[in-house]
């Protein structure tokens, strides 16, 4: 094997996934790792057992959407040791670590665009050609930089060079960290589009979200980054009292622990109001809204805290 240092890449596929090594992947996981990536086909041929194994044998971290930034630390035959800097995490003080296969990157400089970035806001859109054939979907919360406007179309920059996206599926901010902000309760309301999409562990896409990629996607459409795994976000943003139901408020993330809420956090999800909550369960499971009186969850209780305000705006 051959080694070497590298710098900034992009993610050159529509989701890449993060893995805990490159000795993770299954033979059955071929079409996750390609380029292009085919993830309708990999994610149908997964069964139950098959999908969570990708937990229970730590195969998979985390997910990055198409020109999402990473650092690579180092090339190891197809592999790329990545650091994902826009997933605030513990476990690396830049980013959250991993690795993906060196064909579902790009090399790229450091993200900057006079014009701005976009957001993709609809589940998913269509990327076309400057002569306007289509080229790829992108997903949910991609982010790229703006180069110029048409009447119906912005241009932007892809790692794949130029393509249009249709204005009606997009929102526009002056860089990625300047997206308009709106309170907590909307992130909800974006989740609510979501409902029934079946839990993949790891996902970060709406082709499958776990419990805190799903809050941490849909409150980074509401303007802000937040910690990347439900441990990290249950000691971060603003503290809520546990015990007073009546102070908690649409939008709060829940947080449930092991051990009747004494062990480790285990699950997060949204309050949705009047004692439910919106979430992406577990493996065999899809995304909800349920009653947390009477409920195994209720006992799992162990934080609320709340993103979106001055004190929990952003880590």
């Amino acid at each position: 094997m051959t080694e070497m240092t590298v710098n900034m890449y992009a993610c050159a596929v529509s989701v890449a996934t993060v893995w805990t090594s490159p000795e993770s992947v299954r033979e059955l996981d071929a079409e996750g790792v390609s380029n292009p990536v085919q993830l309708n086909k990999w994610l149908e041929k997964l069964v139950y057992e098959q999908r969570l194994d990708l937990c229970n044998a730590n195969r998979v971290q985390t997910q990055l959407l198409y020109g999402e930034p990473v650092i690579v630390d180092e090339i190891v035959c197809e592999w790329a040791k990545i650091i994902a800097v826009w997933q605030p995490s513990k476990k690396d003080p830049r980013g959250y670590p991993g690795w993906v296969p060196v064909a579902q990157l790009k090399k790229a400089e450091p993200l900057e665009a006079a014009g701005g970035f976009i957001r993709i806001a609809v589940p998913k859109a269509q990327l076309w050609s400057l002569d306007g054939l289509p080229e790829r979907i992108v997903p949910f919360n991609t982010m790229l930089p703006l180069t110029d406007e048409q009447e119906d179309h912005f241009v932007v920059d892809t790692p794949d060079g130029e393509a249009l996206v249709r204005k009606e599926d997009i929102v526009r901010a002056t860089s990625v960290h300047q997206f308009h902000k709106r309170p907590a309760s909307a992130a909800v309301d974006e989740g609510l589009a979501y409902l029934d999409l079946p839990y993949f562990w790891g996902g970060m896409s709406p082709y499958g979200y776990d419990c805190s990629g799903f809050t941490y996607n849909m409150l980074k459409a509401c303007g802000y980054f937040i910690p990347r795994d439900a441990s990290d976000q249950a000691v971060n943003g603003e503290e809520v009292p546990l015990h007073e139901r009546e102070r908690w408020e649409k939008g709060d993330l829940l947080f449930f622990a092991n051990d009747e809420g004494k062990g480790n956090v285990r699950h997060v999800g949204f309050y949705y109001g009047d004692d439910l909550l919106l979430h992406s369960p577990s493996t065999g499971y899809s995304i909800e809204v349920v009653q947390l009186a009477g409920s195994k969850l209720e006992k799992e209780l162990c934080a609320v805290r709340r993103y979106g305000t001055r004190e929990g705006a952003d880590v």
